[in-house]
Order: C-alpha cells, then structure tokens, then sequence
C-alpha cells in the first residue's frame, strides 16, 4: 500500500512531495562500467545472431600425417568433401554433378565447388552440357547436428512438433511401414548366380537399365531443390569391418533418423571419410514412374550391389534406409565370412554373450534388455572371427502401446534426440498418447544406443556362449524351453516359425503359422543356408548352445490356453545365462523329438511338458501334428540345396525336424 503524500505544513491545503531521497551511486555513476563485456558490437540484428552462434571445428586433433586428408589446409579439405558429395549425386545423362555449396541458402558465405564429371565404365548416355539445372546451387546441410535438424523440420517440415519430453514427432507420409513389393535388386552377371532368387526370396530383379532411369529420376529430384541433407556414417562397430554409407536425402527428419540409426563419426574420422562405401539417394517424396519397367506402383525402393547404390522413390518411411543398408550387409559381410544375423544380443558381467532371434510379438526385444546385463545392441548384429558386433548406431523400438511400467528404458529414451514417427499427442500438453493407432500401429522410436543406460559402447562383445530362437506358438503345443542339437538348432534357424492370431475382429481365432528364414527373410541376399551353414560352423567352433524358447501359449492354443507368463520365462532366460540349464535332465518330445528339462527353479514343472498342461489330450496331439505338417511343407522349399562342405549337415537338418 503506498504511504500518502504528507500535507503542507502551512495550510494551504496543497499537497507537496515528500524530501527527496538521496541519490544513490549505481556503479555507472562511481566510474565502474555496469557491463563489464562493452556494448555488442552488432549494427542490426543479424549481426547479433551470427555472434551468437560459435563456428564449430573439429575438437579432435588429427593423429600425425597418416590421415588421407591430414596435409590438407581446412579449405582443401572441405573443397574435396564438397566435390566427393557433387559426384555422388552426379547426373549420368549430363555427366555432371551439380554446384554444391555448403549451408543453408542465404545463410552466409560459403564454399562451393563447381560441377564434376562423374562417369561409370558401363553408362553410355548421350551428354548435354547445358540445362536449367546447371544454373543454380544445391545447397548442402552435412552431417548436421541434431539441435540443427530439430530447427530444420520444425520450421520447414509440416507436421513436424515438438513433444513434452523433447522428442520430434513427425509423419512419414501415406506409407507408415515398409513396402516389400516394391523392392527390386540389379540382377546381372554376378548377382545372377550370388543371390537368392526365386520362390521364397524377397529379392525381386530389375535391370541395369531400369535402376539407372529410377536413379536419373531421383538425383534430377535432388539436385533440383534448394538444399539436401547429407549424412556420412559407419555401419558395423567392429573396426576391422566397418562400411561408410553416404545417405542423400531432402528432408531433415531423414536425416536425424539416419544419423540415429547409423554409427556416428568422430569428428577426426569425419574429417578423413573420403569415398563412401555405398550411398542411399532417398528421394522419397517424388514418386517413380509406375509407366517404367519392373514398377508396380509409384513406390520403388532399388540395390545396385555392382554400383553400390540404393534409390529410394514414392516412399517416405524411414525404415526403409535402415533395411535397405541391412539387407546391403547380409551381401557383403558373408564374402568376408562374417555371419548377418536379424537379432537381439545381450552381455553379462562375466562377458558371456547371447543373441536372441524371434519375429514380431515374440518378445525378442523384452527379452534382450536386461537390467543386469549389458545391450550390444536389439536388431542387427555381425559374428566374425572376432567378435559379435552391433550393425548399427541407434535403436529403432515399436511405440504401441508403450509405458513407463513395461519399458522403462525405451520410455526414457524417447527424449531430445529421439525421433518419434507417427504418434498421436495431444495438442495443448503435447504428451503422446502411445495407444492411439489413429495414424498407424507401426508408430516407432528411433534413438541412439546410447540412451539406453545399460548399453555396452562400443558395441561389440566376445563370442556368442548361448544362441536362444524364441517362438510365441499360438497353438500350444512347444515347450517353453528345449535344448536344442546343433542339427535342430539350423532346423529351426532356417525355419524362423512364430505364430499369429489372424481375424480376430471378425471372430476367426484359429493361430496361423508364419515362417521367415533365418527370422528375418525379407532382408536375406544369399540363400538361408548359407547364413545357416556359417551359423553352425561358428556355433561348433566356440561351443555355443542352440535353445527354442516358446513365449506363446500353453495348456491349449490361443482361445482355449493361457499366454505363458513373463516372469516365467524371464526365469528360464536366467537359467540359461547362469548356465544352471544345462546341467539340468532332460527328456525327448515326441513328433518335435526336443529335450525338455524336468525342472527349472521358479517355473511350475506341470506348464514344462505341454501335453500335461492339456486337458484334452487328443486334441492336443491333433494340434501337435497339424504344426509338425505346416512346419514340413514350409522346409520343402530348402531341402535341395547343400549346406555346408558335403551333404552330411543338410541329411542332419532334414533328419532333425519333425517325424510322424
């Protein structure tokens, strides 16, 4: 409350001020400056936001002279990365690649490079030397930050927010899943004969000629824009077998994804890149011509193993950059007798290793994080003569229906960084709603490995001591646990079974059998049995033991039965890191011909056994016989090819499924 005025004392009745307080010395009026920085030296106020962005440099000091860009001044330097990005995305009609300059346009000086002709020994295209497109800059945003790429969708990308846990949520467009259909590899002279082609395969062929129209259509794409995104990174944490992918896209959500999902360069191995290994041209938002040969719709996702390319047209969902690159090392890491495998790995603190297999809803993922073990890494992983070792640089989890009580980890990962594809959130508070399948169930969470607590960096880890295949059988009728023989372990391998409950918005809960070779099939390159082949050579080497672990139904299938529950089979994993499963007694099955322990600490001994968990027990060998049948006709497609040296192991793997 302010104190009124006093009346004069003379009584005029006219107010006056109070006495004047006595000035109070600020430290401008002692002769100290109050700002001891000085006034800003900036005239306007773009000037004030250049000072206020510091020009990064690298912070790691290069190592002598052994680099291949060491002698070089920085302006050298970055002239020839700008020229190695100008002939990636060289035209090969013109046989030119564009003005690439780097920086976003308008931004400031930068450096650019001048067109560069970029040939190939087997492109023979007529040359025009002119075009609007020769005109004009492409600005290049390379390996940006992810603050920077944050700033970029969000003020550029539509349908780019910002969540409450400081995650990007963004839309991946009328595709929210990938599009094998549309897949195509270069068949020629080399891949004729290399890869799996044929009934089963998901290798669908397109010619040389064809791939070069789809690259033509996406470079011109490229280069016709304003800016692209460039991310150069590594693929596999071995470093004896690592691969630099160059990854060329026009949208920054692209680019913070893949710079998620690839293995992060330092900034001294940023500096020595040089020529990349394969490139990814993901021109995604322009569609294909459905009019050319091979195309089925606008969507075309294209491997040139011989050029070392992937062309991305007509699709914006990022998964497809990551598979692609996958289904790239299932090629290449076998010439180096190294194993690709579709697989989560997990290490212990005494460095024994598991890798888990298991398709969609099996719990692969649930299973290979563990709070008392280190994560190598959820999905992609090499086994060499070496080491173990994680593909990738990042994690890619499913979002449905997630919570903080289930996955705590993917829960708290999901924070500045992180892209979030396809979620629901609210407007106002921006918190996601992960149950809400408005846009799509396929909604995702893309994160470095790094925000997994527990995460071993670098991710690679001694060799494999347990390789467990898990099964959510929906009939009933597997065990929970087998030990498996190393014949029964290629068997199941190869077979890739889970189950799934089709139709149940309609009423049909009849379980319906899925197959994919080697948990994985729709990103093989080489036949099955070749990755099994090397599996079993590996696995007998280093003494590593086969298990299936069913983490489906027991008691009756799906509608009659009940789920085993997780903490039983968290219980069974346990015992078999302790290694207390193998010392364990056995009995066979029969039909299936698997050993089941008679006991295991924690787990009710009746659920061990799945006829004792029936009731009925003939409709529980009429169910057993119908999945023996089903697992039969699907081995079919395998049983002509050789696997390994003789046909000893191939006689051995057909002998180890199902007999009745």
């Amino acid at each position: 409350m302010f104190q009124k005025e006093e009346m004069a004392a003379n009584g005029t009745g006219v107010t006056s001020p109070r006495t004047p307080l006595k000035s109070i010395l600020t430290e401008k009026a002692k002769g100290i400056p109050n700002d001891s920085a000085g006034t800003v030296k900036a005239q306007t106020i773009e000037e004030l936001h250049s000072l206020q962005r510091k020009r990064s440099a690298p912070n790691t000091p290069l190592q002598g002279t052994a680099g291949a860009f060491a002698n070089l001044s920085e302006d050298e330097r970055q002239r020839q990365q700008l020229q190695s990005i100008s002939a990636s995305l060289a035209s090969l009609t013109r046989g030119t690649g564009p003005k690439v300059i780097r920086g976003d346009p308008g931004g400031g000086k930068y450096q650019a490079v001048s067109h560069v002709a970029h040939h190939h020994h087997h492109i023979e295209a007529p040359v025009i030397s002119v075009s609007d497109s020769s005109l004009k800059f492409t600005h290049v945003l390379y390996n940006l930050s992810p603050g920077e790429l944050y700033e970029q969708a969000l003020k550029y990308e539509k349908g780019s927010f910002l969540t409450s846990t400081g995650a990007l949520a963004t839309l991946s467009g009328a595709k929210t899943g990938r599009s094998p259909r549309d897949k195509r590899v270069v068949i020629d002279d080399t891949t004729q004969d290399e890869l799996w082609w044929g009934t089963g395969s998901p290798n669908i062929e397109m010619d040389e000629h064809t791939f070069m129209v789809n690259r033509e259509r996406a470079v011109d794409y490229l280069n016709s824009l304003d800016k692209v995104f460039v991310n150069d990174q590594f693929l596999n944490w071995d470093p004896k077998n690592r691969i630099k992918v160059r990854i060329v896209s026009c949208r920054a959500y692209h680019s913070l994804f893949m710079h998620n999902m690839c293995i992060r360069p330092t900034p001294e191995e940023l500096e020595n890149f040089g020529t990349p290994d394969f490139t990814i041209y993901n021109a995604g938002q322009f569609p294909c011509n459905r009019y050319t040969h091979y195309m089925t719709s606008s969507t075309s996702i294209d491997i040139n193993l011989n050029r070392k390319e992937m062309v991305i047209l007509g699709t914006q969902y990022a998964g497809e950059m990551k598979k692609g690159l996958f289904s790239l090392m299932h090629y290449l890491m076998p010439k180096r007798h190294i194993l690709s495998l579709h697989s989560g790995c997990n290490m212990g603190k005494d460095g024994d290793v598991a890798l888990f297999f298991g398709l969609s809803g099996t719990g692969k993922t649930t299973l290979s994080t563990d709070h008392n073990r280190f994560l190598i890494g959820d999905d992609e992983h090499c086994w060499s003569d070496d080491c173990v070792s994680n593909i990738e640089g990042g994690c890619y989890a499913k979002c449905i229906d997630l919570s903080k009580e289930k996955e705590p980890d993917i829960w708290n990962a999901i924070k500045f960084g992180t892209v979030l594809e396809n979620v629901v959130f609210d407007e106002h508070t921006r918190e996601v709603d992960y149950t809400d399948k408005s846009v799509t169930e396929n909604t995702r969470a893309a994160y470095p490995i790094e925000f997994i607590p527990n995460a071993k960096i670098p991710c690679f880890g001694p060799h494999p001591k347990n390789v467990i295949l898990l099964a959510c059988d929906a009939f009933g009728v597997l065990p929970p646990v087998s030990k498996l023989s190393l014949a029964q372990t290629m068997y199941h391998f190869i077979s890739g079974y889970t189950a799934l409950v089709a139709g149940t918005v309609d009423g049909i809960k009849e379980p319906t059998a899925t197959f994919s070779a080697c948990f994985g099939a729709a990103f093989l390159m080489l036949h099955p049995t070749t990755y099994a082949a090397m599996l079993a050579e590996k696995m007998q080497k280093h003494g590593a033991t086969g298990w299936l672990v069913n983490t489906g139904w027991c008691g009756g299938s799906y509608g009659s039965g009940n789920r085993i529950k997780l903490p039983y089979t968290r219980k069974i994993i346990n015992a078999i890191h302790s290694g207390s499963l193998l010392k364990a007694t056995y009995e066979k099955t029969e039909v299936f011909g698997l050993e089941i322990p008679n006991e295991i600490e924690g787990v009710p001994k009746e659920i061990l056994r799945p006829e004792n968990a029936w009731a009925d027990k003939e409709a529980y060998k009429n169910t057993l016989l119908k999945l023996a049948g089903l697992f039969k006709n699907n081995f079919e497609t395998f049983t002509e090819y050789k696997i390994g040296e003789d046909k000893k192991l191939t006689e051995e793997i057909l002998a180890a499924g199902p007999i009745f």
